[in-house]
């Protein structure tokens, strides 16, 4: 019902909303040193940036392929904060590679059909066509195969999508040590807002539906707030963080599975034991 550039607006517009009063009780520092803005500027224009090449990518390839690269960004930011001088024990670090190994299998979906009438449709947008007389219905047009040329495309685009992520993570981990967290996830909602919302809002296409409404509102909160607690958490562990907020994608394969009964590939359910196995490894360790 809604394209994924328009709900991404929505996500970001309601993410504000809800973070904003969260912000006002929580200020700001009285001193804040120029390194952290940078820093805050830095993870909302990875932020914004991320979403954007991993837009173009699933506009171009399967998201079979282009969500398991993009879902390694938590790998990558645990490169890059390793590199940059945190450090892991040797069983956190092995139990940290199986979640993200786990995390790329549990988010290799199958192609999937057209989206049912009522659902949040996430694939790209398609231009607003004019209005046209009625017409007899007839057989649903199905997606044209992909090239190898657009898949190699799409590829390199999740592959620069998920180091941009990274390089994001790693930043907001490490302003987060110096403002509160949900400055940290509200600053990359305001890059957000200026690259996404507002463009999308003046081309016109900002529309709503009633029942998208409740999905957006959840979305968006539950977006900003999980951020927040990654901005949070990382202030320990930015390596830890990075990998264990990057399940997302296995969750939502549960979830599906639980809520709306769809199947999960076996594959996926490889990837989600090695998720729970890396978890309790890693709980072990830090415990």
């Amino acid at each position: 019902m809604l394209g994924s550039r328009v709900v991404l607006a929505w996500v970001m517009l309601i993410g504000v909303l809800v973070g904003a009063p969260l912000a006002i009780v929580t200020p700001m520092p009285a001193v804040v040193e120029t390194s952290t803005y940078a820093l805050l500027g830095l993870a909302g224009i990875c932020y914004a940036l991320g979403l954007m090449l991993t837009y173009m990518a699933l506009t171009i390839g399967k998201v079979s392929i282009v969500a398991p690269i993009v879902a390694t960004e938590g790998a990558v930011a645990a490169l890059i904060a390793i590199a940059l001088g945190d450090t892991v024990g040797v069983v956190a670090g092995v139990a940290l590679a199986v979640i993200a190994i786990g995390v790329v299998l549990s988010s290799m979906e199958r192609a999937t059909g057209d989206v049912p009438a009522g659902d949040l449709d996430l694939v790209p947008d398609a231009p607003i066509p004019e209005p046209v007389a009625a017409a007899a219905p007839g057989p649903r047009t199905h997606t044209p195969p992909v090239s190898d040329r657009e898949m190699r495309r799409s590829v390199l685009l999740a592959i620069v999508a998920a180091l941009v992520f990274g390089v994001g993570l790693v930043a907001s981990g490490r302003a987060a040590a110096f403002v509160p967290a949900i400055w940290v996830a509200l600053a990359a909602r305001f890059v957000g807002i200026a690259v996404i919302t507002i463009p999308i809002a003046l081309s016109g296409r900002m529309r709503l539906t009633r029942a998208a409404l409740p999905l957006l509102i959840v979305a968006g909160a539950g977006e900003i707030l999980g951020s927040t607690a990654s901005a949070w958490g990382a202030r320990e562990s930015i390596p830890i963080v990075a990998v264990m907020g990057s399940q997302f994608a296995a969750i939502s394969a549960v979830a599906a599975f639980l809520l709306f009964g769809e199947r999960l590939a076996r594959i996926q359910v490889a990837g989600v034991a090695l998720i729970i196995a890396g978890v309790t490894v890693l709980a072990g360790a830090q415990a």
